[in-house]
């Protein structure tokens, strides 16, 4: 219940900031007497689109720590706190990154990075995960979320996600304008008089139907983003088989579920049926990915 409604203010917080930007800029007049300015529905689109993805990378790190409970170690007080500290510390240094915040929360096996950019960025583990995992197979999962960091991966699907919202704003009040104009072509002065009832209906069903096919593409670029950073683990460790043996061994458990704003950045997540819709490849694919990395090719 907490992450759910901490979901829907945080939500309604950013359309509020949205909404007054778009209206201090004035771009939220795109309707007008001659028709549609596409031009000013282009800015506004892109205002909506672009600003509600990067205030929720800006917020990232803080909606995680809310949303999980995590707790950021900053002096280990246990030898696992130890481990971890050191383990992300060595893992960043290799991979050229500042060393980013850890953290622990209390739940079932899974992690998480999440962070503004590759020297803003927090790594977060599981108790389930550091109980249930040899060390070895731990290295591994935190090797695969520095490597999202190194990636640059919260950044390019923000990127991805505005450029697709910014179309489906666009694309829906385009398709409601239409539909409302040729419902009430024989009407006089339909311009002038405004949108009407069919212009609201339509852009309402045009941003569900277009967002969920907006959601498939950006969902498609999540799971190829795991295939990378399962292979950056594996050039971190030297080898693709600590990475494999760690895949193998979330495969028998039931990782926790994310909140839905963060189910992206864990090291698992769903697949299957709604494959296109999933965040994650399954498991079966990603060791399949790796195992080929290992293999050597002959000829």
């Amino acid at each position: 219940m907490k992450r759910i409604v901490l979901l829907i203010l945080t939500n309604l917080a950013v359309m509020i900031v949205l909404s007054i930007v778009v209206s201090v800029l004035g771009v939220n007049r795109y309707l007008t007497a001659n028709g549609l300015n596409l031009g000013m529905l282009l800015a506004f689109s892109a205002v909506m689109g672009f600003g509600g993805a990067f205030i929720s990378l800006a917020m990232s790190k803080t909606m995680a720590k809310w949303s999980t409970g995590a707790r950021v170690i900053e002096s280990a007080s246990t030898s696992s706190e130890f481990w971890l500290v050191e383990t992300v510390g060595r893992l960043a240094r290799n991979a050229g990154l500042a060393i980013p915040e850890v953290a622990i929360y209390e739940g079932e096996p899974n992690a998480f990075a999440t962070g503004a950019s590759k020297n803003n960025s927090l790594v977060a583990v599981s108790t389930g995960l550091l109980q249930s995992m040899s060390r070895e197979e731990a290295e591994a999962v935190l090797a695969h979320e520095v490597s999202h960091i190194a990636n640059g991966d919260m950044v390019t699907l923000t990127l991805i996600q505005g450029v697709v919202n910014t179309f489906v704003f666009f694309l829906a009040r385009v398709v409601g304008y239409l539909v409302d104009n040729l419902l009430r072509k024989d009407e006089e002065s339909s311009a002038s008089s405004g949108p009407g009832l069919a212009y609201t209906i339509t852009v309402f069903a045009c941003d569900i139907v277009f967002g969920i096919l907006a959601s498939m593409i950006v969902m498609y670029f999540s799971r190829q983003r795991e295939f990378r950073a399962d292979a950056g683990a594996a050039r971190l460790l030297g080898s693709p088989r600590p990475m494999i043996a760690a895949l193998q061994r979330l495969s028998g458990m039931s990782p926790e579920p994310l909140p839905s704003n963060m189910a992206s950045a864990g090291i698992a997540g769903k697949s299957g049926v709604m494959g296109l819709f999933a965040t994650h490849p399954s498991i079966e694919e990603r060791v399949a990915a790796l195992a080929a990395t290992a293999t050597p090719v002959t000829h």
